[in-house]
């Protein structure tokens, strides 16, 4: 069965007329999905069946000819505009690492991939579907560096990217985890990044960094949590 993070953003009108009916009811009958679908019964069969193979439609046992979401189904059809019929491209949910060495000094990375190439920036990584925010910090730092730190939630960052004309490029919500007193070998270069530490004013004074500069200061001169909403703007060429 095909898990609904790996289906199609941009499914079939169809198919999306089919999941709009479906939820908005508990069940509906075959003649009812063919007339959301407004088309044959050969052509509405067929995209009920891709959507039952997809995991998110099932028959509803002992009642013949009815049909009701899945689990999968549910999560799937809730991120839909239900006027427009698409599904809503949502944020992405990651974390950003502050780390800092006995020397001052912070964990910065050369980002050898897209998006950003040549870039540095502070350790950054998605969370993962039923994983915790601390959780999601360590794996990260572990997997791209080699090392762990303790490590405790400050705040969030809304970070806004687009391009020089206003188009949006990312849109993305940052857990944000200070680390201390990091512990390992660190990896030099893993999949995608080369590791260093570097002095904070070297880094804020770098001219190609995405993110907030001075992000160390303002998270550390508060005692509460923090939230910031920021706005940046790259040549697209760096996507």
């Amino acid at each position: 069965m095909a898990r609904s993070q790996n289906y199609d953003q941009n499914a079939h009108q169809a198919q999306m007329r089919i999941l709009r009916a479906l939820l908005m009811d508990s069940s509906k009958s075959f003649s009812d999905l063919q007339k959301a679908t407004e088309l044959s019964s050969d052509h509405a069969n067929f995209h009920i069946k891709k959507l039952i193979d997809a995991g998110f439609v099932e028959h509803i046992k002992k009642e013949y000819g009815k049909y009701q979401l899945t689990h999968a189904g549910k999560e799937y059809a809730n991120r839909m505009d239900t006027d427009e019929i698409v599904i809503e491209k949502q944020p992405k949910l990651s974390i950003v690492i502050l780390l800092l060495n006995k020397q001052g000094k912070k964990l910065c990375q050369e980002r050898l991939k897209q998006p950003y190439f040549g870039y540095w920036s502070h350790p950054t990584g998605k969370i993962r579907w039923g994983e915790e925010v601390l959780e999601a910090a360590a794996r990260e730092l572990m997997e791209e560096t080699g090392l762990t730190a303790t490590l405790a939630v400050r705040g969030i960052e809304h970070r806004i990217d687009h391009d020089h004309d206003g188009n949006l490029l990312e849109d993305k919500y940052f857990f944000i985890i200070d680390g201390t007193n990091p512990q390992g070998d660190m990896l030099e270069v893993t999949d995608g990044v080369r590791n260093f530490w570097v002095d904070i004013d070297t880094y804020n004074s770098h001219g190609k960094t995405f993110g907030m500069r001075n992000v160390h200061k303002r998270v550390h001169d508060r005692a509460d949590a923090v939230f910031m909403e920021n706005t940046f703007a790259f040549d697209p060429k760096d996507y």
